[in-house]
Order: structure tokens, then sequence, then C-alpha cells
């Protein structure tokens, strides 16, 4: 693998630096913290850092609202406290990817501060203005996804403005020339720093229909992300209009230029929407666009079966691109995923938190793992007066919100707030079943998921199959487990996994090795023959001949 391919199958951490770990006991995480925890990242054995966004904001949504793209803001340190972080990094082979919000800036952004005032100052159409209706009401019928409409009006200007996400995130105009320049020389400030790459936010975000038509409903309204019952006025619409995706392909072709203006750098888009996977190969089907994208497809709340992960990866392969997938079991916006497919009865086991992290990093694409899935962390309880997230604020008592992945992690269950604080308190308190599941027991433990998730990956840099290798489903005689093989130049590696808390026993219609490649006793299954036993969610890695 070249340098410049360093992303294809690497596995990928993200933190979320505002939970991760406090330096100056403030209660909130900052970029000395991860630095502090730059060890424990490198014994992990991942490739790359990604970190949510950690530039200057007034916080309405925690970062994604950005007040300033090229400062570090206070809460979380200085440029200076960036670039220690990257040093220390790149010493130990860590590539570091910073999360870049190209659709929209804060309130408080200096440009649309002056794009505000009035109709005739030079940042005028930075952002989407639209005149009022006759009779004064919002220019159409677009619904942002934090709740309620997506203009607000500004008396100024005696216009509206538009946000997909709070009022407080006004939507940049991308179809201005000047500010695709804008956002391209942010960009080009980190990666003189030397940043190695970035993720992009709501790429699907960045255009808006300038006919500024109405969306039709949607033809069969969905359930809302995450756990909630009933569509929400933002998903019972088609987003046709306010979400312009060809645009943003071609913006895309402009940051890939950009990047290969540097070495060995590169982008992963967010996409988002219920044609996630061909929206994610639009953005990356040619060396021209983006190295790879993510989507929600295997992020949701559908049930966690062999056919859900099948359908998923196949309808992308099938799909005669050369993208490079990306995917993701959990992150900073959903429901942990122990918590999301184990429920009550898996959620804390150790056993589980093992099997999706083996799925995970044996799908063919690269690995995105989020903090405290190294821990097998389950989703958090938030109580009203705690919860944070705007979204959450909005969707009560439906849903907690995103707070309940975003809690502290835990280092040391013996210290105060787990090990993430010396502070009085912190921003988001600490559930009280993860101190039991913090990293200092787990180090200790050799049975532990975290120990596990260090022997797995280390074991994975060892297969090129499965970084960088094809993939072909297997028929096996259960519908219980996912079997498939994952070939790259003379290696050919198979792979079984057993869904279900039931030891099973099955006949895969390949030949393999009676000799398993991984060593993991409670998690590995055994061959007889050619009839193979998986213990309950375990799995079974060997040579197909």
């Amino acid at each position: 693998m070249s340098d410049k391919d360093w992303w294809r199958g690497a596995v990928i951490y993200q933190i979320y630096p505002r939970s991760y770990m406090d330096s100056n006991n403030d209660g909130i995480g900052d970029l000395n913290g991860i630095t502090q925890k730059i060890d424990y990242i490198a014994a992990l054995g991942v490739d790359a850092i990604w970190i949510s966004p950690f530039f200057k904001s007034p916080m309405k949504d925690y970062g994604y609202d950005v007040a300033d793209y090229r400062t570090v803001d206070p809460s979380f340190g200085t440029n200076e406290d960036f670039v220690k972080l990257l040093d220390e990094a790149h010493a130990r082979n860590i590539k570091i990817v910073i999360d870049i919000v190209p659709s929209h800036t804060s309130d408080q952004h200096e440009w649309f501060q002056a794009s505000r005032q009035n109709r005739t100052n030079d940042k005028t159409d930075w952002y989407v203005w639209a005149d009022p209706k006759p009779d004064g009401s919002a220019p159409n019928n677009w619904q942002s996804f934090f709740g309620g409409p997506s203009w607000s009006y500004e008396t100024r200007r005696g216009q509206y403005y538009l946000h997909n996400f709070l009022p407080e995130q006004p939507d940049l105009n991308l179809w201005n020339p000047a500010v695709q320049d804008a956002l391209l020389e942010e960009m080009r400030f980190w990666l003189e720093l030397g940043v190695d790459g970035f993720r992009l936010d709501a790429i699907m975000c960045m255009f808006h229909g300038q006919d500024l038509r109405d969306n039709p409903a949607a033809d069969n309204p969905e359930p809302a992300r995450f756990n909630i019952d009933f569509p929400t006025p933002h998903s019972m619409q088609d987003h046709v209009n306010d979400h312009i995706i060809q645009p943003g392909v071609e913006f895309s072709e402009r940051i890939r230029a950009l990047l290969n203006e540097y070495d060995n750098r590169m982008a992963v888009a967010e996409v988002g929407g219920g044609d996630g996977i061909n929206l994610a190969i639009r953005y990356t089907e040619d060396d021209k666009k983006l190295q790879t994208a993510y989507h929600f497809g295997l992020l949701s709340h559908e049930p966690l079966t062999p056919a859900f992960i099948r359908s998923n990866i196949e309808e992308f392969e099938n799909a005669g691109s050369q993208s490079w997938p990306s995917w993701a079991f959990t992150n900073h916006d959903v429901v942990r995923a122990t918590t999301r497919w184990g429920g009550e009865g898996q959620e804390t086991e150790p056993q589980y938190a093992k099997f999706l992290m083996a799925l995970l990093g044996s799908l063919r694409g690269s690995t995105f793992i989020y903090q405290g899935e190294e821990l097998g962390l389950p989703e958090a309880h938030i109580a009203f007066e705690q919860i944070q997230d705007p979204w959450g604020k909005f969707l009560y008592p439906l849903w907690q919100g995103r707070d309940g992945c975003r809690t502290p992690m835990v280092w040391d269950d013996m210290k105060p707030h787990a090990g993430f604080s010396n502070g009085d308190s912190t921003w988001l308190p600490i559930d009280p079943r993860h101190p039991a599941l913090a990293a200092s027991l787990q180090d200790a433990d050799k049975a532990s998921t975290l120990n596990f998730t260090r022997d797995f990956l280390a074991w994975r840099k060892t297969r090129p199959a499965l970084i960088k290798g094809d993939i072909e489903f297997i028929d096996c005689d259960n519908a219980d487990v996912l079997c498939f093989k994952r070939t790259h130049e003379n290696e050919r590696l198979f792979c079984a996994f057993n869904f279900t808390e039931n030891e099973v026993t099955v006949t895969p219609a390949i030949a393999v090795s009676e000799s398993a490649l991984l060593s993991d006793t409670n998690m590995v299954g055994k061959n007889n023959g050619g009839a193979i036993t998986l213990p309950p969610f375990g799995c079974y890695f060997a040579n197909a001949r």
C-alpha cells in the first residue's frame, strides 16, 4: 500500500474532544487531554484519529457551529496545543483527520455578522437569503433537522436566511464561487499545519435549489433516525429541492484538487438520507472526487442480522463503482451499537462488544471506531435537566438526543469522574454503569473488550485481505450466521460470525482449513471436518481452500 493510499482499509478512531480527557479540570475535554492519552491510542493499533470540531464556537451545537475555522476554541486549548498533538501523533505513525463543516457556520462568524447587516455589504450573498412571501411567511416549506422551519427572519435585511440545522447555524451560499474559495483557504490553513485529512460534515447539505421550490411530501415517510417511532417534519419531506447533490459533487472535485497539492492527504465525506450508499458513491466514484465517504447504512436502528449486513455491503459492491467504502457502527450522533442492537440483554456484555468489533473490522472498507467502543460502553442515560443536545431538547421525552453517546470516557474507576476530570463537575454526567468498564480495569484483564480490540487490530494488520481485499459472501445453512471470503492476491480468508446468543454449527459452501487464525478461546469457533461450531456471538477466521 502506497503512502497516498494509507486510508484504504485503515482503522480510524473518532474522538469527541469535549468528552475524551480533561487536562485543566474545567469538566470539558481538550486537545492536551488527547495528547495525554496518545500512547493509549497508539496501543489500540489504529492508523488515524478523527477529531470532531474543536474550532472557536459559541457551542450551540457543540462545535458544529463554527465561528472561526482557523482558531482553536479556548475550551479546547490553543493552536499551539493542536500542533503539539499533531507532532505527538505523527511521532507514533498516527494520522490526524479533522472535522470541517462546509455547509454552514455559526451566526457569530464574522462572515455572517457582515452579511446580516444589509443587502449591500461585501458578504451580502455569502449566505442564503430570500424575501418573505407576500403574506410575510417563510419562502417555502423546507424543514430543519432540529425542528421547525429552515428559515429565520432578519429584520436588518427584511429577509429570511436558510438554516438546515439550528437558527444559529446559517447556511453558506456555496453557489457563490467566492464562498467556495474561502472554504478551500480555510482547509489549506490546516493542510499547511500538517493535518492528514478532513472529515466533511453533512456534505449533502452544501447546496440548495436556487428556485426555492417547496419540497414534496415523502412517498413513504419513515420514522426519523435513531429510536423515534414516527416521522418528524424533516423526515416527512423528500429533500429534492433543499439538498441538491450534483453541485456538491463538483465542489468535492475542487476539494480533491486541493488535497492533491499535498502528499498523502485524504477526505472522507459524511452523507445522510435514505439513498446514502448511492450518494456516497457519487462523491467518491473516481480519482477526481473524494477518497471515501460513509453514510448511515450501518448506523441505523434496523435489527442487526446477517441479512442486514449483507444487503448493505452488497448494495455498495453491486453498484459497479470504483468507490472505496467506509463503515461505522457507532459515532457521536447515534445510540451506541451495544445498546442499539444488544438491548438490555447484551449491552454491557463483553462478548457482544467483541463480536461487534471483529465484525466491523472484517468488512471491506475503512473502519471507523468511536471512542469507548473499544471498552464496550453502552448508551448512557441522561435525565432531562442534564440534556445539552438541542436535538434532544426538541425531541424529549421520545428521545434524549445525542448526549447518551457523548458522555465522558472512563479511564480509572478509582478516580473522581472515572479519571476523566479532576474538576468539580463534568459537562455531561458519567453513567453509573460505565466506571465498571473503565480502561484501567480492562487493561489488567486479558479477557476484556479493550485487550481483545488491541489483539484483533494487531492481528488484522497482518492480514492484507482484511485491509484491502475483495469480499464475497458465502452461503451457509443457518440464517443467523454470516459467512464471507476476503481475497487479496494469494490470500483467501474465510470469515464467519454467529449473530445469536446460542452456540451454533454451520457448514459453509466452501472448504476452509481446520486451523483457526484467531486464538481467543471465548470468541473463536472450531472446525470439525467442515462443520464449524461457533460460540455465542462468536467468530471464525481460517484460510479458504
